[in-house]
């Protein structure tokens, strides 16, 4: 159906850079064993296989690059880290095709296709631009195993997506009330003063005793080992100074030729008999080797693009040659040289790490609970009507004001500063801790980052002018509306979740 829609066939573009694969190693882990475990998951009692896995990861690379948000960003609703992103998009996919089943949703084909050409890589100034299609279908899909079936697949994906999202949130309405409220909330500026806690202060006293670390190490065998370390040869076919300056059409053909004579190298390779310094000789390309290194600490001379550290630990010595990998300006092949396998790790090897990890998880369980300590004794003495000092005083703390701020300035570009300001590193947090808060109030602890948190004092919130609400309104509720039926929907996805039983495999 969509090769209805190509009529151009000239030149090129290349986004293969941009579809590379972020989330390698969530799937690329350093114990070989787990290389041969083919289960991800198992949800609706059928197995997930880690290659289902991996295409729902770069179908959502995909689906980033078609600048498909809306589907990336309710499917990935659970990830809590760059790398989970692929993973729970690819989970939650599958919630998403058997809730559509259960309903009888199934966009026709005249919407996908409607859809497809409102895709941005597709569209120029005047609309659908075929050529852009065509371009996108023969160059950048290929280098992802795709067709354009895929850009079908995603589009029907997005479609079903907002029919189950009209009907799970049907009847989601905001009322004038929680209106004005949620506007002042939003829009009134915020007088905040911030405790901070480090889980640093917490762990220079903390003793671990030698009972302490050999029980640890008895429950933790399986898990301390020495790192895995590979050594590896590589040739590369690379642009050249004066072809990385080319751009379009010109670069593009460079890049072809380039990859065409990289797949020439890896044939020649799979030949019976096929030495890697023999073959490299023949297409007159120098060997370069490397020093052994360890996934966490990857070869200076490997550092072109991380593809190339995963791909290493990839390699065995029944199957030593790698594909052609391809960096950013050009391809490597990969020949293993050695390899030293991880080992369980001795008592006294492991001890070192054993300490480091108890003290830390003791400073953090120490930090928790300090932490809500200090925000009820805080909140108390602010409730019985005790100036802020003297509560800080009590609970043995101090507090650092904030500039004033509003929470609409990170989403109304008519609110935000005309220059720029200096914001702690923590101020996503603080926001967060404050969003919801009546002047007077004290947020609960919030963790930051891995080592330490905040709790947060609304001290006083200026009431905005309200003509803005009248100016603003429609746009406000609207926004208000989304967000809402944005709360209700991922509701909704958390109990199929469970109904789903997903259970992951253990890495």
């Amino acid at each position: 159906m969509m090769r209805l829609l190509r009529k151009h066939r000239n030149w090129l573009m290349i986004v293969i850079g941009v579809l590379a694969i972020p989330f390698i190693f969530y799937f690329n882990k350093t114990d070989p064993s787990n290389a041969r475990n083919d289960r991800f998951a198992r949800v609706y009692e059928r197995d997930i296989s880690m290659v289902d896995a991996q295409r729902g990861v770069r179908l959502c690379n995909l689906a980033q690059v078609l600048g498909m948000e809306n589907l990336v960003r309710s499917l990935a609703v659970g990830a809590h880290a760059r790398e989970e992103v692929g993973p729970q998009f690819t989970l939650n996919r599958i919630i998403l095709h058997h809730e559509a089943t259960r309903l009888g949703i199934q966009p026709s084909t005249a919407e996908v296709t409607d859809f497809v050409r409102t895709l941005r890589p597709f569209r120029n100034a005047t609309g659908f631009d075929p050529k852009k299609f065509d371009e996108f279908t023969q160059t950048a899909l290929p280098t992802l195993g795709f067709s354009e079936a895929q850009i079908e697949e995603l589009a029907t994906d997005e479609l079903t997506l907002r029919r189950i999202k009209e009907l799970v949130t049907t009847g989601v309405t905001v009322p004038d009330a929680e209106s004005k409220t949620k506007f002042e909330q939003i829009y009134g500026k915020l007088s905040v003063s911030v405790i901070r806690l480090q889980a640093a202060d917490f762990s220079k006293d903390l003793k671990v005793t030698d009972e302490d670390v050999q029980k640890y190490f008895e429950s933790h065998k399986a898990e301390l080992k020495t790192e895995e370390k590979r050594k590896v040869e590589f040739v590369s076919l690379s642009l050249t100074d004066e072809q990385k300056k080319l751009a379009g059409k010109e670069r593009i053909d460079v890049l072809q030729k380039i990859s065409d004579r990289a797949v020439d190298i890896t044939q020649a390779l799979l030949e019976k008999g096929a030495e890697f310094h023999q073959v490299a000789a023949k297409f007159q390309l120098p060997v370069n080797a490397t020093g052994e290194f360890t996934a966490v600490a990857p070869d200076p001379k490997l550092k072109a693009d991380p593809q190339l550290t995963a791909t290493a630990f990839s390699l065995t010595t029944q199957e030593p040659n790698s594909d052609a990998i391809q960096a950013a300006d050009g391809f490597y092949i990969l020949h293993l040289e050695g390899a030293v396998d991880a080992r369980p790790l001795s008592l006294e090897e492991a001890k070192p790490k054993i300490v480091e990890t108890i003290t830390s998880a003791r400073a953090r369980e120490i930090l928790a609970t300090k932490g809500a300590e200090v925000a009820h004794t805080v909140r108390e003495l602010l409730a019985s009507g005790a100036p802020l000092s003297f509560a800080l005083e009590k609970a043995t703390v101090k507090a650092e004001k904030i500039e004033p701020f509003s929470l609409a300035e990170e989403m109304d570009p008519e609110e935000a500063p005309k220059e720029p300001k200096k914001r702690p590193p923590d101020f996503v947090a603080v926001e967060n801790a404050v969003a919801t808060l009546q002047p007077g109030d004290v947020s609960d602890f919030m963790p930051w980052e891995n080592d330490g948190g905040i709790v947060a004092i609304l001290e006083k919130r200026e009431v905005p002018d309200q003509s803005k609400f009248a100016q603003k309104r429609s746009t406000f509720d609207e926004r208000t509306l989304a967000e809402k039926r944005e709360i209700v929907f991922y509701e909704w996805l958390h109990d199929r979740q469970l109904e789903a039983g997903i259970v992951v495999a253990k890495s």
